[in-house]
């Protein structure tokens, strides 16, 4: 009698452990044939969430629109007013009043994920970081993104700034079928922007082979994301993590996808990735488990979910690639606003905060 209430209540005791612990642990993850659009993984790719800074892929595929519309080039010069430079790190470096062409601001908005440049390159091509939003809403409609919606040109926290794994992967094919003369911003590894040099936010592209760039993303609200492309063998895959607790797991979850992907452990579900539909629902909120109370313990929880990366443990990140460095420079004279020590080189725009990072 003893033994079966003692059941009863393991049971019950592990329905509830389990309602508990699974909305924390679900990472939406997505992976596409680029060239067919199958599907060949798909986790909660529906499910609204905050992009962070992969928001900076619609605002790249609009610069690059406007470039090939005649309305700027890439010479355009692109100034840091007050409000670009009154955004939160990621940043440039640049105090009010200095400039960099077009081209520059792509590179250093895309590699850096600096924020005070995705402002400043809206401003520049819609007239006001308002109106450029305003477009970028416009063309996530036409898209068929039909979860998103943004706030701003850079992804920092907003409640309204909303995306999800599907909605992401269609900008990034946008990106690379409209504009593949502009691919080699992605696949760029830092800048050096006078004295400073700006390191890509896209760790991945030191230690995956084949990898062709695309964004990381993260806000506490967001978790980190990234969406990444792959050309290798003769395929051409592109992968989507949302909500990872790390940036070592965010990268080892999608390297994990792809080698899955090109071995053939993952073949077509019979979807494409427009068969997927996105949730009305609300966006999931990360930031308890990721910068909050909760965090330390649910970091832990990821880490023994999901080693890959660790210390002494296996990895799927093992290549060393050099890739380029631009070579970027600043056009206008300083103005006497001071610039806050470390902004050229802070990361926190995608890395994550510390307790987050643990590779």
């Amino acid at each position: 009698m003893q033994s079966t209430r003692f059941a009863q209540k393991l049971v019950i005791g592990l329905a509830l452990l389990l309602t508990t612990i699974a909305p924390a642990y679900a990472i939406p993850q997505l992976l596409i044939d680029a060239k067919t659009l199958q599907v060949l993984y798909a986790e909660d790719a529906g499910q609204p969430w905050h992009p962070a800074s992969v928001t900076k892929l619609m605002t790249a595929y609009l610069a690059f629109a406007a470039i090939k519309d005649g309305r700027v080039t890439l010479d355009t010069p692109v100034t840091i007013s007050q409000h670009a430079w009154n955004q939160a790190p990621a940043k440039s470096g640049l105090a009010v009043g200095q400039s960099v062409t077009l081209k520059d601001a792509l590179y250093i908005m895309l590699v850096k994920s600096a924020n005070d440049m995705a402002v400043a390159v809206a401003e520049t091509v819609g007239g006001s970081e308002k109106a450029f939003v305003a477009q970028m809403n416009l063309m996530a409609q036409q898209m068929g993104m039909t979860a998103t919606h943004y706030d701003n040109a850079n992804g920092l926290k907003s409640p309204g700034q909303i995306s999800t794994a599907r909605d992401l992967a269609i900008i990034a094919l946008y990106v690379e079928r409209d504009f593949p003369q502009y691919m080699p911003i992605f696949q760029t590894q830092a800048v050096q922007l006078g004295d400073h040099k700006l390191e890509a936010s896209n760790t991945m592209l030191e230690h995956f082979a084949g990898l062709t760039g695309m964004k990381t993303g993260y806000i506490c609200e967001s978790g980190l994301n990234i969406v990444a492309t792959l050309d290798r063998n003769g395929r051409q895959l592109l992968a989507v993590v949302l909500g990872a607790s790390s940036a070592r797991e965010r990268n080892e979850l999608a390297a994990q996808m792809f080698l899955r992907g090109l071995s053939g452990a993952l073949t077509p579900t019979g979807q494409t990735l427009l068969d997927i539909k996105d949730l009305d629902a609300k966006p999931v909120d990360m930031s308890p488990l990721i910068c909050g109370k909760k965090a330390k313990a649910y970091i832990k929880k990821r880490m023994a979910a999901f080693p890959m990366g660790l210390k002494g443990k296996p990895s799927y990140l093992t290549d060393k690639i050099e890739g380029p460095t631009y070579i970027a420079t600043e056009l206008g004279a300083p103005s006497t606003t001071p610039v806050a020590p470390g902004t050229a080189t802070t990361a926190t725009g995608d890395g994550g905060p510390d307790t987050a990072t643990d590779d």
